[in-house]
């Protein structure tokens, strides 16, 4: 039920379409993203589980996976302030406060801040670029979410694999350029690559997102499954997105 939060002059509400869960975000700012729902339906989080999102900015991959999934309780990480607060009030604004939690922390610490083998699920939806591959954003929070300021690649999967039980599965979005490099440190911190699904714009381009699941102490075996096509002509989502999206 939602319920009466405060929204500020530069943010607004949007509908999730999904459970009537809305999400507050800024007017002119970091927004979540296409990436970030894929990843949301893409991820598996069974009954009674635990899962936790690192770098959750507005909040909306535990929002989202609350909605979707019968997972138990659902945590994101956030290292800024005026992020983690703002998704707090998402939180909020769904009546949610049993079920999702925003806490604001360094993902670099956050085997220390939460305990080792304490989740059975953890999701990221990471900054994809590192200092060689494109121009840093001039607008921090953007910056923040979307190159390697503040965390790299390795820090998230090391703090991944440190959070996860036994068993406990990875979720991560990112870009097919760094797949080599994913794949390599995924198996250096002991979470073997199990589900691999590629995201092309359209049916005929190149994809330009992956998504893949990692089990820590997992055997050596990936599938890889058939690809989203987000487009079906310019405008036009596919079927499979207006699914996801929950239309």
């Amino acid at each position: 039920m939602n319920r009466e939060v405060l929204c500020r002059e530069d943010e607004r509400i949007d509908d999730l379409q999904r459970n009537g869960y809305q999400i507050i975000q800024k007017k002119k700012g970091f927004c979540f993203g296409m990436d970030a729902v894929l990843l949301s339906g893409f991820a598996r989080v069974r009954e009674g589980e635990n899962a936790l999102d690192l770098g959750t900015g507005t909040g909306i991959i535990p929002i989202l996976l609350e909605a979707k999934t019968e997972g138990q309780h659902f945590t994101g990480l956030e290292i800024q302030e005026e992020m983690a607060e703002m998704a707090g009030r998402s939180v909020a604004l769904n009546g949610l406060e049993s079920r999702v939690e925003i806490v604001r922390g360094d993902i670099k610490e956050a085997s220390r801040l939460f305990g080792k083998a304490s989740f059975d699920v953890v999701t990221s939806n990471p900054p994809y670029m590192n200092d060689s591959h494109g121009l840093k954003n001039p607008d921090l929070p953007k910056a923040i979410a979307r190159h390697e300021v503040l965390c790299t690649l390795e820090d998230v999967v090391r703090e991944a694999s440190l959070l996860l039980k036994p068993g406990g599965r990875f979720y991560m979005v990112h870009r097919p350029h760094r797949l080599a490099e994913i794949i390599t440190v995924l198996k250096e911190h002991k979470l073997e690559p199990k589900r691999m699904k590629l995201v092309h714009p359209f049916a005929d381009k190149d994809a330009n997102m992956v998504l893949l699941e990692a089990v820590r102490g997992g055997r050596s075996m990936m599938k890889v499954e058939a690809p989203v096509i987000v487009y079906r002509e310019p405008g036009v989502y596919t079927e499979e997105i207006y699914t996801i999206y929950g239309y």
